[in-house]
């Protein structure tokens, strides 16, 4: 073989390989966003603050097979201290804008609390134990796409027929499943 021809042998080798990375390494992309598209998002997490109101384990999913979109979340919560009880259940619609494993999170609900107290708690009336609050949600959540440690920081609005505390705040961390 002469030397033009070695380089010419070389040079369609060298273009062979590196095609050959190149669509690989779409391949390996496409079947990453495919699957980021195609597996629903959950995650649990423990929160301080937010819809549950002073400490909560919750559950949140995806109501379809994304990462991202329409989804919901419930939780319990209890607290015990100097006299003072409170249980809370936050329930709550929420919807996730972003990507990458970052979202704006904002959601609408509602938490059922239980107070056992002879004192105020955040400005609502402690004339009856039972109380049903509205509850608001914006913020932002780290949720890896493959699954791992997740973060959640919220500004949690809460209401009811005659009180609305406009900043509640919320952190939480968690794990998401793939």
């Amino acid at each position: 073989m002469t030397k033009p021809q070695l380089l010419k042998i070389a040079v369609i080798i060298l273009l062979n390989i590196v095609f050959y990375q190149t669509a690989n390494a779409q391949n390996i992309s496409q079947t990453k966003t495919d699957s980021a598209l195609t597996t629903r998002a959950q995650n649990v997490f423990v929160e301080l603050g937010g819809p549950g109101l002073l400490f909560s384990g919750n559950y949140d999913t995806r109501f379809s097979q994304r990462k991202d979109g329409l989804g919901g979340r419930i939780g319990i919560g209890f607290i015990a201290t100097g006299g003072i009880s409170l249980v809370s259940v936050p329930v709550q619609l929420n919807y996730l804008l972003g990507n990458n494993s970052k979202y704006f999170e904002i959601g609408l609900g509602a938490t059922y609390a239980s107070f056992n107290s002879a004192s105020n708690f955040l400005a609502f009336s402690p004339s009856t134990s039972d109380k049903i609050l509205g509850t608001m949600t914006f913020g932002y959540r780290y949720q890896p796409v493959d699954g791992g440690f997740s973060f959640r920081a919220n500004i949690d609005p809460l209401f009811d027929s005659s009180n609305f505390i406009p900043y509640y705040f919320g952190v939480s961390f968690g794990y998401t499943f793939k």
